[in-house]
């Protein structure tokens, strides 16, 4: 046994094991905001103080949104074929579902971004959202086949349990959400150009899952911290001698300048994989 925190099961080392019950509380709602919570943090790293529309660019998530519509493209662009009305129609779906939906119905679960955008308004956005997302998904039958008909079923599903923590919250893990926001925009996205499944879309969404997963590992410690964390203090000490006072910047910066030069990364591989496909 190692000191506290610490777990010797990292095949590197000893790897951090929060604190009996830190998980699962931070796992939990931390997306939504503690009214004790240090104010001179943000709710998130992109949000944009001021109210107006300023709201709706920080309920958009745009990182996370451009990096999950990026799996999009990748998974068109997987394709024997890559058909570009096809690819435009799935972009605005996913960004109709994910980017306005679910973060409008994550808005409405605890305020965690603290907007001033109407409760009334974000119920609009996400039903009307996810029924032109739907509508679209509809037209793309008559044009893919039935095959696409399971992800039209499946997206809406997964938005709404997600966000509302539906079936005991099975789907609001971190499983979950690499499952819902990493694999199946590939899989769909794919099934939309070819209409079938092979192995190369399959393998990508692995990839996706992966990327996914880690993501919202880090989110998750940054949005606890930013979200949940009336303050923190005290001190690093290095072995040289030197010290570091300890503070937020400290804790999450790395983290988010990862999730952010990650997400810039993401949407650019997939803006090169389009320019190669359809230039």
């Amino acid at each position: 046994m190692g000191p506290p925190g610490l777990s010797e099961e990292g095949p590197l080392g000893p790897r951090y094991r929060p604190p009996d019950g830190a998980a699962d509380a931070a796992v939990g709602r931390t997306s939504a905001a503690h009214p004790d919570a240090d104010p001179r943090l943000g709710p998130a790293y992109y949000a944009a103080p001021g109210g107006g529309w300023r709201d709706w660019w920080t309920m958009l998530h745009p990182p996370y949104t451009a990096w999950h519509l990026a799996y999009v493209v990748i998974g068109a662009c997987l394709a024997p074929l890559v058909n570009t009305t096809k690819l435009l129609a799935t972009l605005i779906a996913f960004f109709l579902a994910v980017g306005l939906a679910a973060h409008a119905l994550d808005e409405l679960h605890g305020r965690p971004l603290r907007t001033s955008i109407p409760s009334s308004v974000l119920v609009v956005v996400s039903v009307g959202s996810l029924a032109a997302a739907v509508a679209l998904g509809a037209i793309g039958v008559a044009k893919v086949g039935w095959v696409l008909v399971p992800f039209i079923v499946a997206g809406p599903l997964l938005v709404t349990a997600y966000n509302a923590e539906l079936f005991g919250g099975i789907v609001h893990t971190d499983a979950g959400f690499a499952a819902a926001w990493g694999a199946f925009p590939v899989l769909t996205a794919y099934v939309a150009q070819d209409g079938s499944l092979s192995i190369a879309p399959v393998v990508a969404a692995l990839g996706a899952f992966a990327l996914s997963a880690a993501q919202r590992a880090l989110s998750t410690q940054a949005r606890s911290v930013r979200r949940r964390v009336r303050r923190v203090e005290g001190t690093v000490s290095f072995t040289d001698g030197s010290v570091v006072p300890l503070d937020a910047g400290f804790v999450i910066g790395p983290i988010e300048r990862a999730l952010e030069y990650t997400s810039w990364s993401i949407v650019l591989l997939a803006a090169a994989l389009a320019v190669a496909r359809l230039g």
